[in-house]
């Protein structure tokens, strides 16, 4: 048993490290093939794989220690038996190390986030110019006080309501406004936007809390009763990614599913003139249909 115990503690780091190894080749890693498709989630990751690296550290020399001492004891002998144990009752010095060492790791750490967490959470520093640019390619001028968000997303049991500005009656984009408009368009788990650009949406819940997740683009806010809450991402390519519910909220939690399509501003454009002409039809005919009749 001797042998055993010490084999024990150094077989969990040999065992940690090589499921390490061969994780993203068996897409047991971070969804997108492991990269991020977001400036913000690229620097989520870094922080994550610091992070992952100094608990390795910790972890491996921790067990390495632990399997050294159970080495040393298991090569004692009968004979060694009979001589005197030596007793020792604690270090001051080593228990200073070992209490200010992680103290100063977990002061880095928590200081080193502080921009990252800045620029997701933080409204005055969000990408404001460059939303602001956004709106001016899509056709909307807004004012220093009106929202910056191209879409609303309403969470409720068990599905995603988008609500998109309409047009007026010129062609052009109206600003998203905080109450409905009788111009405004609708989708049921179908959220477009621009991409390659930050943008922003105005996330809320009908109901109980959920929480919007864009797991390729490490993306993760909880909807909270009776708040509007904003949030702002970025898609590097022009695809669809999956939009879940990462919030246990009901028996139909499983099937809360929607897709983000990221998508050129043209597109986006006529994505939202298609939702205009769906939804204003009327069912009758233009005047050279009915001429023809």
């Amino acid at each position: 048993m001797k042998w055993f115990w010490c084999l024990f503690f150094c077989f969990w780091p040999i065992l940690a490290l090589v499921v390490c190894w061969v994780a993203p080749s068996y897409g047991w890693w971070f969804p997108g093939d492991g990269v991020a498709a977001s400036p913000l989630g690229e620097r989520i990751d870094d922080l994550f794989y610091m992070i992952l690296a100094i608990t390795t550290v910790t972890f491996v020399g921790t067990q390495i220690a632990l399997g050294y001492v159970l080495f040393k004891g298991a090569r004692r002998t009968d004979e060694d038996v009979n001589e005197k144990a030596w007793f020792s009752h604690g270090s001051h010095e080593l228990e200073v190390i070992w209490s200010v060492v992680p103290a100063f790791i977990l002061l880095f750490i928590a200081l080193y986030q502080l921009q990252v967490w800045a620029e997701y959470r933080v409204k005055d520093s969000f990408p404001q110019d460059q939303m602001r640019a956004v709106l001016k390619r899509v056709g909307q001028m807004r004012s220093e006080n009106d929202s910056l968000a191209l879409a609303e997303v309403t969470a409720r049991q068990f599905e995603w309501r988008i609500r998109y500005p309409g047009f007026d009656k010129e062609g052009n984009l109206l600003p998203l406004m905080p109450d409905p408009q009788p111009t405004d368009l609708y989708a049921v788990n179908d959220l477009h936007l621009p991409a390659n650009a930050p943008v922003m949406i105005n996330l809320k819940t009908q109901d109980v809390q959920h929480s919007f997740f864009l797991p390729e683009l490490r993306v993760k806010q909880d909807a909270v009763p009776g708040l509007v809450i904003p949030v702002w991402f970025q898609a590097n390519n022009a695809q669809e990614y999956p939009l879940l519910c990462a919030e246990l909220c009901g028996w139909g939690h499983y099937k809360m599913k929607a897709r983000f399509v990221a998508e050129p501003e043209d597109a986006f454009l006529n994505y939202l003139r298609e939702l205009h002409a769906e939804q204003n039809y009327d069912g009758v005919r233009g005047g050279d249909d009915e001429s023809e009749e």
